[in-house]
């Protein structure tokens, strides 16, 4: 079974420049194949990665609606679009999950989604999921369990409250997350005392702090894939340092 990780936190804390960055640490110390899961309604992780997408789950789901050949069962067509959706790299595989269920849903779409991705994701020995803030759509469109959550914040008591608030949501929809920890991001200096007390009063574990690096924010203003981010780099060490003390 796949050691699945999700990350999550609010737009702009740096959270799919992370998940570009733990693919990127997976797959260069041989923790492969991996399945990378774009999962956010927002989806850029490709852009992190420099690959195109060609499909998502979404727009299967709303293809299904009406598009299904005579003669081919609805179970049938959707693998085979899944399939298709999967693109597939030298270290690692990507699928989007699109935008999620909006008025007037197709409740069998959803199931046979749900279905198919587990189905999908035992395939991997890793499965990296970039998640939205909110963490439905994780609940709606797959049942894996979740090995480790990385909430990702800000150095502000704003971020971190948010930070907070995604750790109320998990506990609310009652997911199967066995381990969680915040990471916070783009910290000048040292990291304010008075933060680190509010993370501990908030109930959050620490796995680390990122400082704030010119090179990372080059490559956003740039538009390069961030995934190419040289190890060297104190951002992306320091990442690793976490990834290699909270990843079997």
């Amino acid at each position: 079974m796949a050691f699945t990780i999700a990350v999550s936190g609010k737009g702009g804390t740096g959270k799919t420049t992370l998940t570009g960055m733990l693919i990127n640490y997976l797959a260069k110390n041989g923790k492969k194949p991996i399945l990378a899961v774009d999962a956010d309604a927002n989806a850029n992780l490709n852009e992190v990665l420099g690959v195109e997408v060609h499909q998502t789950i979404g727009d299967a789901r709303e293809q299904m609606k009406k598009d299904v050949p005579v003669g081919m069962t609805k179970d049938v067509w959707f693998e085979m679009q899944v399939q298709q959706a999967v693109i597939e790299e030298k270290d690692y595989d990507l699928i989007v999950m699109g935008r999620p269920e909006g008025p007037g849903c197709y409740c069998a779409a959803n199931s046979l989604a749900r279905r198919y991705i587990d189905v999908l994701t035992d395939n991997y020995k890793y499965v990296v999921i970039d998640n939205e803030a909110g963490m439905e759509h994780l609940s709606r469109l797959t049942t894996q369990n979740v090995d480790l959550l990385f909430v990702v914040s800000d150095p502000t008591v704003r971020g971190i409250r948010t930070a907070g608030r995604i750790l109320e949501v998990v506990k609310e929809l009652g997911l199967n997350i066995k381990d969680l920890a915040l990471i916070v991001n783009r910290v000048q200096g040292e990291f304010d005392p008075k933060m680190a007390a509010l993370v501990e009063e908030i109930g959050l574990k620490l796995a680390g702090v990122l400082p704030a690096d010119e090179t990372i924010a080059a490559f956003d203003l740039e538009g390069k894939p961030t995934i190419q981010l040289p190890d060297d780099i104190p951002a992306v060490k320091k990442a690793n340092e976490i990834f290699e003390t909270w990843i079997p």
